[in-house]
């Protein structure tokens, strides 16, 4: 499925991007390597909750979701249990050929790009992506946390897509005892870096 990245630029472009493989500079490098990143990291928040609200010890059973195209998306780890309502999640991400399809990156003043990217992480869990979610006021308070880790890319671009990400975020009651995300209410900051490039994330999910 296609996915339309809407955003303007945020790069300065040392030569001119187009489909057909063309050189582009580092800090574009690491804006699309974000970009190919940009739904499993709603998709790791969604399992996350789902294997908190499910968990009936420390460790999480593993939450696995299908890329869009193709792969697989698995966050396992560990949450606190008790009768508190402030708790915690530390949870890794890993991926195994995981892939969103093609991506249509838009750039204001310059023509369109589509890019194909598959992500792999190591098959080691404590070298994984490593998501730390700490929730407050549970069912209906909020939640605050970081991304932190490496992916490998392969396809349209090749090498190391590095993230180091903070949420901020509104918890609502799941309806069953438990308790999500609130929709559009969280805000994501951070760097993703690719090479000697780095793009400067700030979206809302």
């Amino acid at each position: 499925m296609q996915k339309l990245i809407g955003l303007m630029l945020m790069t300065t472009l040392a030569a001119a991007c187009g489909g057909d493989g063309d050189d582009i500079d580092s800090n574009e490098e690491a804006r699309r390597a974000y970009f190919g990143l940009d739904a499993s990291i709603e998709k790791s928040l969604q399992l996350g909750f789902v294997g908190f609200n499910a968990a009936s010890s420390a460790t999480i059973d593993p939450q696995m979701m299908a890329g869009d195209l193709a792969g697989m998306l698995t966050i396992t780890g560990k949450v606190d249990q008790g009768s508190s309502a402030n708790k915690g999640m530390r949870l890794n991400i890993g991926m195994v050929d995981y892939t969103d399809g093609e991506i249509l990156i838009v750039q204001e003043g310059e023509d369109d790009v589509k890019v194909n990217l598959t992500y792999d992480t190591n098959a080691d869990v404590l070298l994984q992506p490593y998501l730390d979610l700490k929730l407050a006021n549970i069912p209906d308070g909020t939640f605050t946390g970081t991304l932190t880790g490496t992916y490998v890319m392969a396809g349209d671009l090749e090498g190391e897509a590095t993230l180091n990400l903070t949420f901020s975020g509104k918890l609502i009651s799941n309806g069953t005892g438990g308790t999500t995300r609130a929709p559009l209410m969280t805000t994501v900051t951070g760097t993703a870096k690719s090479g000697d490039g780095t793009f400067d994330v700030n979206i809302t999910l």
